[in-house]
């Protein structure tokens, strides 16, 4: 058990990027943009979040003369979540509801990119939510996990 643990690990590490610089967490997606996109959306929902909106940057580019890779943001929440976190501290609130994008490179790679919950606590200088930011932090994880597989 210990070595196929350790290799999963490292494979979920590889094929992940927090930048604590920025406060991003970014997974590899073996899908394209729309497909991980409509599989966050999925999971997120079956999980009880609320799906605010989905705009597709590269569509709304495109209209104004703008060629983008394909870009799309999905805009999401739950108030059972965010109202709790806003209580301890009200400025989190311009990061609510919580956000993803979901992008294509050059290389026509497809990657996931969330905020790092961790990131939003000393952005916020949030106190005494330690239990709903571990809570938000593994739910990101797995529907990230789950869209980009």
């Amino acid at each position: 058990m210990g070595k196929y643990f350790i290799g999963g690990v490292l494979a979920f590490v590889l094929s992940t990027t927090a930048n604590a610089d920025n406060g991003l967490i970014t997974l590899k997606s073996s899908l394209s943009v729309n497909e991980t996109a409509d599989k966050f959306e999925k999971v997120a929902q079956e999980k009880g979040m609320v799906i605010f909106a989905r705009i597709d940057h590269a569509q709304r580019a495109e209209k104004v003369g703008v060629t983008l890779r394909p870009t799309q943001l999905v805009i999401f929440g739950n108030p059972k979540v965010g109202s709790p976190l806003m209580a301890c501290s009200q400025g989190v609130a311009i990061d609510l509801p919580q956000k993803v994008i979901v992008t294509e490179d050059e290389n026509k790679q497809v990657w996931l990119t969330y905020n790092d919950p961790q990131y939003l606590v000393n952005r916020h200088n949030i106190r005494g939510c330690d239990a709903v930011i571990e809570k938000v932090s593994k739910a990101l994880t797995n529907f990230a996990k789950s869209a980009t597989q």
